[in-house]
């Protein structure tokens, strides 16, 4: 018994006392008879309450129908011990004790009832939180369960449901993890496999002289150091998504010229626009200053400016426009790809996802950029989006101010 709980037995007791001795002094008991009688009624009863705790400690590991019928008895015990006890005590006739024990009897039957009935509920109710919590240890979708009974196991039940629900949501995100970590390999591994089998077959052409004019050979080795450029890109990018993902990256915001950020990402995009032929706009105006992780924000424009652009056909422009509020700043990066299929929106962001996977690779994508702007934008604690705009796609970043 912790210290609390005698404490309060103890508070329970003395209530007891004052209202017996509030009864006989309203009764016109004469004192002496009022402190025997209570004294005898307390002393037996105190006895029959510790002879019942005994008992009710033997029982602890049954059944709560025979726990609570063995409370119910030891409760009725007492009573009847300080009864029997002040009755003796004053000489009571054997009639009028007789009358007593007939109805106590009576009340003893009726209390072993309603005991046995509020067992069975109290049990009923706990078997039903045993099978809440089975079918939450066997990982099985949890059915509904409506719990009657005690306070406490409606709140359990209900703080059941909750871990149920979220226990769910948690399988739901790792099956869809492990979806897109078995796409992110089955493309990765396309990736790798793809510029190494050229870097291969290119090294030993010029190793066995398969090829020796210039020409050919300044062509080879061109074309390994593209791949090769390739494959570094593609490790970075997967290093990035790995700290991304696993927690281990940390920004380092500092003050920092927005309008310089936005002019580094579209200065080494329009390198690239050139080659297919794509121009690269900007209506940004003056940015103010943001405490950002400049390095990390140039990184999430440029690759929305390079998915842009390589999505984009020849003669086609992106745009690259910025708003300004008090809440914030907002980018918005518009192309001219023709549209993202309305049940692949969603999807955009997601792990190795291309859209149209043969042009894609054709244009050297990894599928991993647009994901890494995502991790990015939300360690900044803001948001991206993506919407059709004709005749392309719109992606907006989202940066709110530091309070």
């Amino acid at each position: 018994m912790s210290r609390s709980t005698f404490l309060r037995a103890l508070a329970v007791m003395a209530c007891g006392l004052v209202v017996a001795f509030t009864v006989a002094v309203l009764a016109d008991w004469p004192f002496r008879s009022t402190v025997t009688t209570s004294a005898l009624a307390a002393g037996g009863a105190l006895v029959a309450a510790v002879v019942g705790a005994v008992v009710v400690r033997q029982f602890r590991g049954r059944s709560t129908r025979v726990q609570t019928v063995v409370v119910a008895l030891t409760s009725l015990a007492v009573m009847v011990t300080g009864i029997i006890v002040a009755a003796r005590a004053m000489f009571i006739s054997s009639h009028d004790l007789s009358a007593l024990v007939v109805v106590v009897a009576i009340s003893t039957a009726i209390s072993i009832g309603a005991a046995m009935q509020l067992g069975e509920e109290i049990g009923a109710s706990a078997r039903q939180i045993e099978g809440m919590a089975t079918e939450l240890g066997e990982g099985s979708e949890m059915s509904a369960h409506s719990v009657s009974g005690p306070e406490e196991f409606v709140v359990l039940a209900s703080r059941l449901d909750q871990a149920s629900q979220r226990l769910e949501e948690s399988r739901r995100r790792e099956r869809a993890l492990e979806g897109s970590r078995r796409e992110l390999i089955a493309w990765v591994s396309h990736d790798l496999r793809s510029p190494l089998a050229t870097i291969r077959a290119m090294a030993e052409a010029l190793d066995d002289g398969v090829v020796s004019d210039a020409e050919t050979v300044a062509r080879y080795h061109g074309l390994i150091r593209q791949d090769a450029e390739r494959l570094s890109t593609l490790v970075d990018d997967l290093f990035e998504l790995s700290r991304i993902h696993s927690g281990s990256l940390h920004l380092d915001p500092r003050p920092a010229l927005l309008s310089d950020i936005v002019g580094d990402a579209v200065s080494g995009a329009r390198a690239q626009a050139e080659v297919t032929g794509v121009l690269v706009l900007e209506n940004v105006g003056d940015l103010p200053e943001m405490e950002v992780a400049a390095k990390e924000l140039t990184r999430v424009l440029r690759n929305l400016l390079d998915n842009a652009v390589r999505h984009s056909p020849a003669g086609g422009t992106v745009l690259v426009e910025a708003s300004v509020d008090d809440e914030g700043v907002t980018f918005a990066v518009t192309d001219e790809c023709g549209g993202i299929p309305e049940p692949d929106l969603t999807r955009v962001f997601d792990v190795a996802y291309r859209s149209d996977a043969a042009r894609s690779r054709e244009h050297g994508g990894g599928g991993l950029g647009l994901a890494i702007a995502k991790g990015l934008v939300e360690a900044h604690e803001g948001s991206i989006e993506v919407a059709n705009r004709a005749p392309g796609c719109c992606f907006t970043v989202r940066l709110n101010r530091s309070p």
